[in-house]
């Protein structure tokens, strides 16, 4: 018989888009309303510019919010406990596990800091904790570092969490991380907003020492069965209505001959 964890695992991914665009459409009145207090009435005339200020206002809530998603799916990542998109028990004595993330990490895009948690002690645990020496937060986006910072140091990562403010393109020019100098790569959930991520992921993979390691966690398209593949569109097709980027991104799965998947 499943376990409750194991029936979440299986549940969770499949309600959470509409739960997600459900809490998306409750703000469609407050983007109006601060749009005709600012008397912006191009934005409001305007479908791409009136999404995007609708995307900006819900997203800003959602990253200020917790998360359960940190502690369910992206902690058992970092810790090396999937396998296969399919999380290990840490109580099972056969689990198939894989190093935790280790040394020096470069996180890509970490916006306002929604998962910078995932790096601490409390996290990590002993499958991970005082191993990692330092984490580089690749994030081009300026507007965000205060609130960035605000969170690395909440999270007694002080000292340890440096913020670069520079995107992929320009962060070997930059002078903060050079190429082969870091043990892992942590991508969460920000592949799927930048334009060509095949390139930008190849670009990364530069930046790993020898052995190096990519913990990837992101939207990809299902091939598993047609009924998983019809449910997914229909997601993805009302999805890109409410934001700025797809759902799903095909080209990740292009990279599965030259990275080692969890």
């Amino acid at each position: 018989m499943p376990t409750l964890q194991e029936v979440k695992q299986t549940l969770f991914p499949l309600v959470h888009p509409w739960i997600l665009m459900s809490q998306s459409l409750s703000f469609l009145p407050t983007t109006v309303f601060r749009l005709l207090r600012a008397g912006d009435l191009r934005t409001l005339t305007s479908w791409p510019r009136f999404r995007a200020a609708w995307f900006g206002i819900f997203w800003a809530w959602i990253a200020s919010r917790p998360t359960s998603v940190s502690v369910t799916f992206v902690a058992p990542l970092l810790q090396g406990r999937v396998r296969d998109g399919v999380i290990q028990r840490e109580d099972s004595e056969d689990a198939d596990t894989s190093p935790a993330v280790e040394g020096t990490v470069l996180e890509v895009g970490p916006g306002n800091g929604m998962w910078v948690s995932v790096f601490t002690d409390k996290m990590l645990g002993a499958a991970g904790g005082r191993r990692i020496r330092h984490v580089f937060g690749v994030e081009p986006n300026v507007g965000v570092h205060r609130e960035l910072r605000a969170r690395v140091a909440a999270a007694g990562l002080e000292g340890m969490y440096e913020v670069v403010p520079v995107g992929i393109e320009d962060l070997g020019s930059s002078g903060y991380v050079g190429k082969g100098s870091v043990d892992c790569v942590v991508c969460i959930r920000c592949l799927c907003g930048i334009p060509e991520p095949e390139r930008n992921i190849r670009e990364l993979y530069q930046y790993l020492k020898p052995g190096g390691r990519m913990y990837i966690f992101e939207h990809v398209t299902a091939s598993s069965h047609w009924t998983v593949i019809l449910y997914q569109g229909i997601c993805s097709r009302y999805h890109e209505r409410f934001s700025r980027s797809p759902l799903i991104q095909q080209e990740l799965f292009e990279l599965r001959p030259r990275i080692m998947w969890c």
